[in-house]
């Protein structure tokens, strides 16, 4: 439990601090903006409770906006994600159901699992945080673009994340 906490905080600095320093110098023509932030939300271990994660998404996603000065747009879309994390859970659970000790990691429960897992939540943050931050539909088109091509982008950093960090089944 101990370790886990130590953990997690210790990936929540690393992921807000490569975030600001790194990816958020990182535009691409405006389209391509990666957000390895979401990360943290996407890792947390299932055995925490639904409140921690969506208090730790709130404090994660400030944190972002904060540096980014973004107005809380960060801390809104982070939120909408911790918040949607237990029904897509639930909706993509295997039928054995999941082991309170487990994370959710490609190496837990495969590359199909893990990428509809992330890819549902991922699309929805990006969704959210770029049509809010247009806060019109005049630009749909540009808009959706951009969700997509930053999605894809961020779901890369996500996956080649997982492979470089994560502990491999023996």
């Amino acid at each position: 439990m101990i370790n886990d906490v130590i953990k997690n905080t210790i990936r929540f600095l690393f992921l807000v601090l490569f975030q600001v320093l790194i990816l958020n110098n990182i535009q691409l023509s405006g389209y391509l903006n990666p957000f390895l932030y979401v990360l943290f939300i996407l890792m947390l271990p299932f055995q925490t409770p639904d409140w921690l994660v969506l208090l730790l998404s709130f404090f994660l996603g400030l944190s972002i906006d904060m540096f980014a000065d973004t107005g809380g747009l960060h801390a809104a879309s982070s939120v909408l994600m911790a918040f949607l994390r237990q029904p897509v859970l639930k909706l993509i659970a295997p039928r054995e159901g999941y082991d309170v000790n487990q994370q959710p990691t490609v190496q837990q429960f495969g590359f199909g699992w893990f990428f509809t897992y992330a890819a549902i939540l991922v699309v929805v943050h990006h969704f959210f945080l770029f049509f809010m931050e247009a806060f019109h539909l005049s630009e749909f088109f540009s808009t959706f673009f951009r969700v997509i091509l930053s999605s894809l982008f961020t779901l890369t950093l996500v996956f080649i994340s997982q492979f470089f960090f994560s502990k491999h089944k023996t």
